[in-house]
């Protein structure tokens, strides 16, 4: 075997953006599973979420970081925190662009960071299944002229068109390295986390716009019976009418919850599930800072 042959690659990849760009979407088509929550709207994911890409001379690890915007609010501000020091800390970076609809506000930020990293960073302009070819060169030109990128690839994150591509031009750029994950796995995140976040999504994906986005969920008991796996969760939310809304009339809305979340909860774990949701009202959480160090967000 040749020296290039026997080589073997690793480093962290942190997948950068405006809020709603497919981040979420493309970590988990890579991994070939669920574990970063995605819905249409806007900052659904709140921390950093890691998974672990094998190839067979190389090994990606991707952070999946929350949208970056201006941030207004104690929340926010850490979102957005959270996502800027992962640029710094990662060997590279994925900046992923939705070419259908853009975002100059949050794009501005971005370039802003990009400009003073030294690790290389490639551009995946997303979406390109909602655009022209003609729109598509375009953007492609608009962005090649907006800063110096390692690769810029289009891609669909959704049906997975040109994600091949874009992972040789990411496994190219790569600093030499042993691997630093097992080759089984797949994120270092909790299970509980997991499914706390699973719950989340529905809870966004299910309440329209009726419900904000100070909404936590805590798991609270997390045990195995036999083949069942029990868990009990608390969804918080901030005032008493948007209790009322989580719940439904009836309960049916927290059923409706319940039965979505379990469902991929039970493709998670293999196993049985028994999830048991319980809705609290936290006065005003999302501004508290010891409420956010509780829920994860400090």
């Amino acid at each position: 075997m040749t020296e290039a042959q026997t080589t073997f690659r690793s480093g962290f990849v942190a997948i950068a953006g405006a809020p709603n760009t497919g981040k979420s979407t493309l970590l988990n088509r890579l991994l070939g599973q669920k574990i970063s929550i995605t819905s249409q709207r806007p900052q659904t994911t709140r921390n950093r979420v890691l998974g672990v890409v094998h190839r067979q001379g190389a090994q990606m690890v991707f952070v999946d970081t929350p949208g970056i915007h201006r941030a207004i609010g104690p929340l926010n501000e850490r979102i957005v925190d959270e996502a800027f020091s992962a640029l710094t800390e990662a060997d590279m970076v994925l900046l992923m662009v939705d070419a259908s609809h853009p975002d100059e506000a949050s794009e501005g930020l971005l370039l802003e960071r990009m400009a003073s990293l030294r690790s290389p960073v490639i551009l995946a302009l997303n979406k390109i299944d909602l655009i022209s070819r003609e729109k598509l060169l375009k953007e492609i030109d608009r962005w090649s002229r907006r800063h110096e990128f390692a690769a810029l690839v289009p891609i669909c994150a959704t049906s997975g068109d040109q994600v091949a591509a874009l992972l040789l031009e990411m496994e190219r750029l790569l600093p030499e390295g042993p691997p630093f994950f097992p080759e089984d796995a797949l994120t270092d995140l909790p299970q509980r986390f997991i499914v706390a976040e699973m719950v989340r999504e529905k809870v966004f994906r299910l309440t329209d716009q009726e419900i904000p986005y100070a909404t936590a969920v805590t798991v609270e008991s997390f045990k195995e019976k036999g083949r069942v796996v029990h868990i009990h969760a608390t969804v918080h939310v901030e005032r008493d009418s948007q209790k009322g809304i989580v719940i439904g009339k009836k309960g049916q809305k927290l059923k409706q919850i319940g039965e979505a979340a379990r469902a991929e909860i039970e493709h998670l774990l293999e196993a049985r599930v028994f999830l048991k949701l319980f809705v609290r009202v936290q006065k005003n959480w999302s501004r508290d800072t010891r409420a956010l160090r509780r829920f994860g967000y400090g």
